[in-house]
């Protein structure tokens, strides 16, 4: 028989209808062998609760988390709330018992993080982070070839996320913008953690940090025809070094909200002497490989659909962000049931925390004009 996992959800905002969608659309794994259903769902706003009310399966929503987490139904919790909330809400879900998918950055600072991270390992619960991006099938790709070598000595690697409706100066001022509710790391927050989830996972750990950081506009409207302070980053460019294989090898961090062309693009790109990959969202069908030999090449593989856990989908269509949401809770659930294997898991706390070192070296680094020696 079937396990089924009650999951909660505490904020129902844009990632929270995100999972929920990609809960109703459990049953396309094939031979998964725990079922997740979303059975409780909290926010502090009305008309989020609304919609909520259709969704199959919700047997509470609830405007106050307590609540829903007073339920013996719920078994796992996903938290998608502003950054200055992730540390009281996550250390309550694991206080009442339950394990939590929490949303990145895991805490609005460094404090925060590690805060977290203790006490998911003081009460024995199970707590990953949110990473989306890399499960698509292009960037499984990279991954595999870079964890089985073949590229010679590392030249380089660019890891990065870019946004552009920030371009926008009309664009009204949200929680993102403030420092008081998203944190001093401003995007860092906001992206970073989808642009280290695979460097990490692979070992590639800064050692230094150069940061560049740009606040570009100021000020936003307030949406009540006055105007708002932003004092958050815009774009941030990280310069760091790794050591892969005894080597120093330059890594570069992208991380902006203002990139000119660019709606939601996640990208990897690892160079070597020998061979190379490149991967990016904004053609998510294509992956570049680089070899040298007589003469240099890129070739072009056109990917399908190939996600690490199987489903009903036909392997010539294109995956998309629903998908990698899904493959993301598959990876959750499989790591929490001990049936993950060798594929490739969530954001860990440790990972988490590790990334909150890097940001806040780069703030050092910013603030001093001067590469920063990372913990």
């Amino acid at each position: 028989m079937t396990n089924t996992v009650g999951i909660g959800i505490i904020g129902g905002g844009l990632m929270g209808r995100e999972v929920a969608s990609a809960l109703g659309r459990w049953f396309v794994l094939e031979n998964y062998p725990v079922r997740a259903a979303l059975v409780a769902v909290c926010d502090v706003a009305e008309k989020q609760r609304d919609w909520f009310r259709q969704v199959p399966g919700v047997q509470l929503v609830t405007g106050d988390h307590r609540v829903l987490l007073e339920s013996p139904d719920v078994g796992v919790v996903y938290v998608a709330v502003p950054h200055h909330l992730h540390e009281p809400i996550y250390l309550d879900v694991l206080r009442a018992g339950k394990d939590l998918l929490a949303e990145k950055p895991f805490g609005i600072d460094l404090k925060a993080a590690r805060t977290v991270s203790e006490a998911a390992r003081q009460w024995g619960r199970f707590v990953r982070c949110s990473s989306e991006f890399p499960y698509f099938p292009g960037a499984q790709r990279a991954y595999q070839l870079a964890r089985a070598g073949g590229f010679g000595k590392l030249l380089e690697i660019r890891s990065g996320f870019h946004h552009s409706s920030d371009l926008d100066p009309t664009k009204p001022a949200n929680w993102k913008r403030q420092v008081p509710t998203c944190g001093a790391i401003g995007v860092m927050g906001d992206l970073g953690m989808h642009a280290v989830h695979i460097p990490f996972r692979l070992g590639w750990y800064p050692r230094r940090v150069y940061a560049q950081l740009q606040k570009i506009y100021h000020e936003r409207p307030d949406g009540k025809g006055g105007m708002a302070p932003c004092d958050t980053w815009d774009n941030a460019l990280l310069h760091t070094e790794v050591t892969i294989d005894g080597a120093e090898v330059p890594m570069r961090i992208e991380l902006k909200r203002l990139a000119p062309g660019e709606t939601n693009s996640w990208f990897l790109e690892i160079l070597g002497t020998e061979g190379g990959v490149k991967y990016s969202t904004k053609a998510p069908k294509t992956l570049w490989t680089f070899q040298r030999g007589r003469e240099q090449s890129w070739q072009r593989t056109d990917l399908g659909f190939q996600g690490l856990f199987p489903t009903i989908t036909g392997g010539i269509f294109e995956p998309g962000f629903p998908d990698c949401v899904l493959q993301m809770w598959a990876a959750f659930l499989a790591e929490r049931a001990g049936t993950l294997g060798e594929r490739f898991g969530c954001v860990t706390p440790d990972e988490a925390v590790r990334s909150h070192e890097l940001f806040a070296a780069a703030l050092q680094s910013h603030a001093e004009k001067r590469a920063i020696e990372v913990p």
